[in-house]
């Protein structure tokens, strides 16, 4: 039995019952390094195989082999399926035809970072990340200038990394083509971990902000506005 594991941002507390109680009843835990140690702290007793970055396949391959004959839990932060493991595992299990999958659901970084910055994700919104490891740069242009022109809320993951640090910026510019820089922003470090921090800036603020891969950035559409100094996306139920 294999289990794909969404953990939320990382804090016991943000973690689904059924997240823990497919832990609980896993014979080992299989994830990324970092997140296997911030698991650790939480279940001390457990067994655990961890791989580096961009060891994805041999992951996965290692998780769905030890389910032939065990009860394995692959640990993904957030969601299993928006950026996670979810569907790899499903196309490698062509070569483990016995093994049983059983996706369990966790709360991403855009609505637990959301939750910290107020209610901006209220109305409709695009997730995008900026990381180009496996989306042409290309595509992620369009995707951004698409978002921007429609009006939607747009949440970016992976905005900056030693070899990406202009992309940010980069974004900003593409969506400063459609929206003011006065748009109302936010972002989020951190999310539920130590040194966890937020703010609430303009568009122009935020093309000029440093930020790293464990950041989440959020830019609001042309109603997204700041009430008691929260971020907040209309839904328009006051105009009913």
């Amino acid at each position: 039995m294999l289990y794909v594991v969404g953990m939320g941002a990382g804090n016991r507390d943000g973690m689904t019952l059924a997240a823990e109680q497919a832990i609980l009843t896993s014979d080992l835990i299989v994830g990324y390094t970092k997140y296997t140690e911030i698991l650790k702290e939480h279940f001390p007793d457990k067994k655990y195989v961890s791989t580096g970055m961009r060891q994805e396949c041999e992951r996965v391959e290692r998780a769905l082999k030890e389910a032939a004959d065990k009860t394995v839990s692959l640990i993904c932060s957030g969601d299993p399926e928006l950026y996670g493991m979810a569907g790899l595992a499903y196309e490698l299990s062509v070569n483990f035809p016995g093994t049983v999958i059983e996706v369990v659901p966790g709360v991403t970084a855009a609505f637990s970072g959301g939750a910290v910055l107020g209610s901006p994700l209220t109305s409709d919104f695009a997730v995008i990340s900026l990381s180009d490891l496996l989306t042409p740069a290309e595509k992620i242009q369009k995707r951004l200038e698409c978002a921007a022109e429609c009006d939607m809320v747009i949440v970016l993951y992976n905005p900056s990394s030693r070899n990406r640090s202009d992309y940010l910026k980069k974004a900003c510019d593409i969506i400063l083509r459609y929206r003011s820089g006065e748009t109302v922003c936010g972002y989020v470090r951190n999310i539920g971990r130590e040194g966890q921090e937020s703010c609430v800036l303009t568009l122009a603020e935020l093309r000029e902000t440093a930020v790293d891969m464990f950041t989440t950035v959020y830019i609001g559409n042309s109603e997204t506005k700041i009430t008691a100094g929260r971020m907040v996306t209309p839904r328009g139920y006051r105009n009913v």
